[in-house]
């Protein structure tokens, strides 16, 4: 909060409020008060608003209920921030990259606004607010058509996280990109990395045959990603065989 340090030292301070280690009600207020606050540099504000995005998702995923496992914030410091990102937002006089930023962040948690929200993005023809249209529709539901349509995509950032997206809601209709990019060697890596994941996602019993070979990888951080991605999802089709099983005896 201090303006008078070096904004490199603010803007390291603003990512690691947002660490879930970290992060309280305290924290989350000072971000909020640096997004809201058209005197604060550009960059600060929308570090400031992305650091949010963290504790967004992992609270809606816990929830409130267990007492013994309480999320780092309370639940009014949560729906605050999940009303004050709605309304500035909506604010058109800010910044573009601390809208965006808002936007990225305020998905990790849906509300129904996001749609729209997603859709109008994705709509703009404005690269970047294409790009965060398809980082957000990772997160929200009912996109398939779009997040398909983003996988042709000439820009490789888009490209990759319409893959990320599919990967996330197991699309079937994206399988074969998704084979496509493991088995070429010209894919870059972090592009491959995210298919890999999207491999083990959409047909978890077939992950093993297709990415064995890049378990065998030289490059380390393929390898290690293709065999944990069969490890998950040989995991992941244990349990389906389980559930067909006792969904079968309990038939019987």
């Amino acid at each position: 909060m201090d303006g008078r340090a070096k904004e490199s030292d603010r803007l390291a301070a603003a990512d690691l409020a947002g660490d879930l280690v970290a992060i309280n009600d305290d924290l989350a207020n000072a971000l909020l008060a640096i997004v809201r606050n058209p005197g604060e540099p550009e960059p600060l504000r929308a570090k400031a608003a992305i650091s949010l995005g963290p504790v967004l998702e992992q609270t809606d995923i816990d929830g409130f209920e267990d007492p013994d496992d309480a999320p780092p914030i309370t639940e009014q410091m949560f729906r605050n921030i999940q009303d004050s990102l709605q309304k500035l937002y909506a604010d058109d006089s800010i910044p573009k990259q601390v809208r965006r930023r808002i936007l990225e962040a305020s998905v990790r948690a849906p509300e129904t606004w996001h749609q729209n929200a997603i859709q109008a993005a994705y709509s703009s023809g404005d690269r970047e607010w294409m790009l965060t249209a398809v980082f957000s529709m990772r997160f929200v539901r009912g996109f398939d058509d779009r997040i398909l349509e983003a996988l042709k995509s000439a820009d490789p950032e888009i490209h990759y996280e319409a893959v990320e997206a599919a990967g996330n809601w197991a699309l079937e209709a994206s399988w074969s990109h998704m084979v496509a990019l493991v088995n070429d060697a010209a894919t870059p890596q972090p592009l491959l990395l995210a298919a890999i994941g999207a491999v083990a996602d959409i047909r978890p019993a077939e992950a093993r045959e297709i990415l064995a070979d890049l378990a065998g990888s030289d490059d380390e951080e393929i390898a290690e990603a293709a065999s944990e991605a069969i490890e998950m999802a040989e995991g992941a089709s244990d349990e389906d065989e389980d559930d067909e099983e006792d969904a079968g005896e309990w038939v019987n």
